[in-house]
């Protein structure tokens, strides 16, 4: 019974750490999520550039917005990571 228990604990173990292997790294997400506020942040200054018409405005907007949307994606990408649905 106590081997057993080890046995199914160790097999468990292994594969929890598998399971692990799959999910991406913080750091993985980081990256991820400043690559994309590039890509993002470029997008919204240009659109709010078109918009206001005026360039100032239009890098204060990208400035905000790059930062609370690097926090949102990074968290919202922690939080997909978690769902088991579609892996």
């Amino acid at each position: 019974m106590i081997t057993e228990h080890l046995i199914l604990d160790k097999k468990s173990n292994k594969d929890t750490f598998k399971k692990d292997k799959k999910t991406e790294k913080p750091k993985r997400s980081i990256v991820k999520s400043i690559s994309w506020r590039i890509v993002g942040t470029m997008d919204t200054i240009l659109i709010s550039w078109l918009v206001t018409g005026t360039l100032t405005v239009a890098f204060s907007i990208g400035t905000v917005e790059l930062f609370t949307k690097m926090i949102l994606y990074f968290f919202h990408e922690r939080i997909w990571n978690t769902i088991n649905w579609g892996k």
